[in-house]
């Protein structure tokens, strides 16, 4: 059997239309974020993750966050960075936490963590799940 060309490409097309219809997932950071200090320069930052959608199938995603650290010194920096997280099937809620050392002086100094601002956070359900 021969299927013309534009045949084909115009069955593939409804195929991927029906396909592409991507579920809505919305995510937000309910909490600001928790520091805790571990060492002199050393910390923990802890993300609050929920979303609503997400407690039926599950989320997941990454967090994109500046994190504005400043050693005794005075010598400071912006670090941008990214943290994933995963929100399980049957909860709308649940955490990230980042490890992350400030001023690779290794303990030589002891850094204060200025400010821990989230830039974005994405969000997608998983597209396999136990039952299938």
């Amino acid at each position: 059997m021969k299927i013309s060309i534009p045949v084909l490409i115009g069955i593939l097309a409804i195929g991927n239309a029906s396909a592409a219809t991507p579920a809505t997932c919305s995510v937000t950071v309910s909490i600001e974020p928790v520091i805790m200090r571990m060492s002199k320069d050393e910390f923990r930052i802890v993300f609050g993750v929920s979303g609503d959608q997400c407690s039926e199938k599950g989320c997941s995603g990454i967090i994109k966050y500046k994190a504005e650290w400043r050693t005794q010194e005075g010598t400071g920096n912006v670090d941008s960075k990214m943290l994933s997280y995963a929100i399980p099937s049957g909860s709308s809620r649940s955490i990230a936490v980042d490890r992350h050392y400030f001023d690779m002086g290794e303990g030589k100094h002891t850094t204060d963590l200025v400010h821990v601002s989230v830039d974005e956070v994405s969000c997608a359900q998983p597209r396999l799940t136990a039952e299938r």
